[in-house]
């Protein structure tokens, strides 16, 4: 970091791991690392780089912004010959799922001013991977695995559960880093589903749950009218009742929503554009 002039930058949400303890047992929470390609996003100076070349990643795609942790990348490429790609690029302009050989995995401690956003974004194409093992803010660790009826759960909880087995493996400390943070982080492994948990559209998916938990103190046959269409017959059709609030139902009933929603939507295929994937109720994911 000093020969780099390298000092985390707050604009770029970085907090810098580099307790070995730690970088190596989140390397082996990403499971077996031989074959195929693992995409590291932000890697800063390489600290969770290290710990994955040491438990046996045979080739890791790293992605970073940042000139000055580029060059203290690349000389850690040079290091292990043949084993490491690094791109210049900001991940949210970047398809991880296209980089290297599958089976692709993603590991990465994420810029928390970033994290939901990449995370959304990577569910697009979610089969493309084997795993994701991601650090996120407890908090929004917390939201990605809440259950109905808890404070948590939310809009994320929901696209997150409906298309991968989520946990959270275990927490790490604000001094762990540099510099500190203000708040606990959560490692996360995110396993792909071999099918989505139960059958929805996407789009219509996204926008239901945008309706309801944007107004999530209200009952849905208040919340949902945004959509513009009839609410009563979209709740009958779904088996939903019309006092309920959003965080009382299961994702399978948010699916059978959005079915009913899908089914209902004038168009046909022309829906997607009246039903947008966010909505102007939503405060979160």
């Amino acid at each position: 970091m000093a020969r780099y002039g390298i000092a985390a930058r707050k604009s770029l949400g970085q907090n810098f791991l580099f307790d070995l303890n730690l970088t190596r047992r989140i390397a082996r929470a990403a499971g077996p690392l031989a074959t195929g390609t693992t995409v590291e996003i932000g890697p800063g100076p390489g600290g969770l780089t290290r710990a994955l070349l040491e438990e046996g990643a045979a080739h890791i795609v790293a992605v970073e912004r940042d000139p000055r942790c580029l060059a203290a990348i690349e000389e850690l490429a040079a290091a292990y010959p043949g084993r490491m790609a690094v791109i210049a690029g900001d991940a949210l302009a970047l398809d991880p799922s296209a980089l290297g050989a599958p089976p692709r995995r993603i590991v990465a401690n994420l810029p928390y001013n970033i994290a939901t956003a990449l995370l959304l974004r990577w569910l697009e194409r979610i089969s493309a991977y084997e795993s994701l093992t991601l650090m996120f803010q407890r908090e929004v660790a917390e939201r990605i695995v809440a259950a109905p009826r808890s404070a948590a759960y939310g809009r994320l909880s929901v696209l997150v559960q409906w298309l991968c087995d989520a946990r959270v493996l275990f927490d790490i400390p604000p001094r762990a880093f540099t510099p500190p943070p203000r708040v606990t982080s959560s490692v996360v492994r995110l396993a792909p589903r071999a099918a989505p948990l139960e059958p929805a559209g996407k789009t219509f998916l996204e926008c239901v749950t945008s309706a309801a938990f944007g107004q999530r103190r209200k009952m849905l046959r208040s919340s949902l009218k945004s959509l513009g269409l009839p609410v009563g017959p979209l709740l009958a059709a779904a088996a939903v009742s019309d006092t309920a609030r959003a965080e009382e139902l299961s994702i399978a009933e948010f699916c059978a929503l959005a079915r009913a929603i899908e089914k209902s939507a004038p168009g046909g295929g022309t829906a997607r554009r009246r039903f947008p994937a966010k909505s102007r109720n939503s405060r979160r994911a």
